[in-house]
């Protein structure tokens, strides 16, 4: 298995008891009762919708659709995709959304990397488009997950999972913001954070880092801000949370700088720079919407080298948006490689990496996540950013 959540031992026993099975087969979908579409929702180079893999699956669908079929959406997306898109691209083959077939929405949801859930466990949203698809889309689920949560419509359903991520953008911002301000109060903001997660009502903590990754939170309130201007409505709010946020690799990287200048008397530009986790979070291997490939190419604008070291990621993929790091390999973490970086980077704390020995032989760390603190190994050659 190539998703780590899915053991090679579970699938295994899955495709031996015939309840899975793997196809590029595409005349497959007309034997099926219930068709999932879970594709890709990324953004065009113009931060806009793009909804091409959303178009070019109902398209296929269409080609094999068969009276009595349910098809649900799970892509993140604005409100109204299921209704405005999906269904007229599938009643184009002349079958009727209510009548021949039945549409729904049923936002994914998973924390990857978080051992606490798992998809029966986590409460799922569904809505149809009519109380027959609604009545399907729901018993469906129930035959996968201990709670479902009904919504009156898929416009509603949609708007749940942005309203979900949006909340997560806007608070990281919040501490991201505090981060920068009261760092330059000489305040630490870890410190800050877990004396007020004391007070038992009224505040969720929420912790800063070097910036945003992932395919959700990073994407997903963009979604929503594209679809306001139809109804000429601001969503400032929303978009300077996406700005501070998108800001924070940029700040990382200056403070680097003036801590290789202050406490090394040396250049970033003259200087070897090694990233701790390339993943977007700790303990998965997905690298999309990564600060971590911006913090690599900030500090090569700046006429530095960047390494990274990753147990999760072995190399860079191809990405649309950074073709000229692709194929960079993870370099060992060693004490004598360590003693080759002027700096490290902790971008993303797994917790397979080995944190002592950075603490013991690193020549400064600069901390996003106050791994060190938190693990009892604050040094002075640690700087909190």
């Amino acid at each position: 298995s190539y998703i780590e959540a899915v053991t090679s031992t579970a699938l295994a026993g899955q495709v031996a008891s015939r309840r899975f099975h793997a196809t590029a087969d595409f005349a497959e979908l007309a034997v099926c009762d219930v068709i999932i579409i879970c594709v890709p929702t990324p953004l065009t180079k113009h931060r806009e919708p793009d909804l091409s893999f959303v178009r070019n699956t109902a398209g296929t669908i269409a080609k094999h659709l068969r009276l009595g079929q349910l098809i649900v959406l799970e892509s993140t997306t604005y409100p109204g995709t299921t209704d405005d898109v999906i269904k007229p691209i599938l009643e184009e083959t002349g079958l009727q959304s209510k009548i021949d077939f039945f549409l729904g929405f049923s936002p994914e949801r998973e924390d990857p990397g978080n051992r606490s859930f798992e998809v029966a466990t986590i409460p799922k949203v569904v809505a149809g488009d009519g109380i027959e698809a609604a009545t399907l889309v729901q018993v469906f689920y129930q035959g996968v997950v201990k709670t479902v949560v009904p919504v009156s419509t898929t416009a509603t359903a949609e708007a749940v999972k942005l309203t979900e991520n949006i909340f997560r953008s806007v608070n990281i911002a919040l501490v991201n913001e505090l981060k920068v301000v009261l760092g330059a109060m000489g305040i630490d903001i870890w410190e800050v954070i877990e004396a007020a997660k004391s007070k038992p009502f009224g505040y969720m903590p929420f912790y800063p880092g070097p910036g945003l990754g992932g395919h959700c939170v990073p994407i997903d309130p963009f979604y929503l801000t594209w679809k306001a201007r139809e109804y000429e409505l601001p969503t400032r709010f929303i978009e300077l949370a996406a700005e501070i946020n998108t800001a924070m690799p940029r700040h990382v990287v200056d403070q680097l700088a003036k801590a290789l200048d202050r406490r090394c008397g040396k250049a970033l530009s003259r200087s070897r720079i090694l990233i701790i986790g390339l993943a977007y979070k700790k303990n998965v291997p997905d690298i999309r919407e990564s600060p971590s490939l911006r913090l690599i190419e900030l500090i090569e604008e700046w006429g530095g080298k960047a390494e990274f070291h990753d147990p999760h990621v072995a190399e860079i993929p191809t990405t649309r948006e950074h073709m000229a790091i692709k194929g960079r390999r993870s370099v060992e973490l060693t004490e004598a490689a360590l003693k080759d970086f002027d700096a490290v980077v902790v971008a993303t704390d797994h917790d397979a990496i080995d944190y002592q020995t950075i603490a013991d032989h690193a020549l400064l760390i600069v901390d996003t996540r106050n791994v060190f603190g938190r693990l009892g190994l604050d040094r002075e050659t640690v700087l909190k950013a």
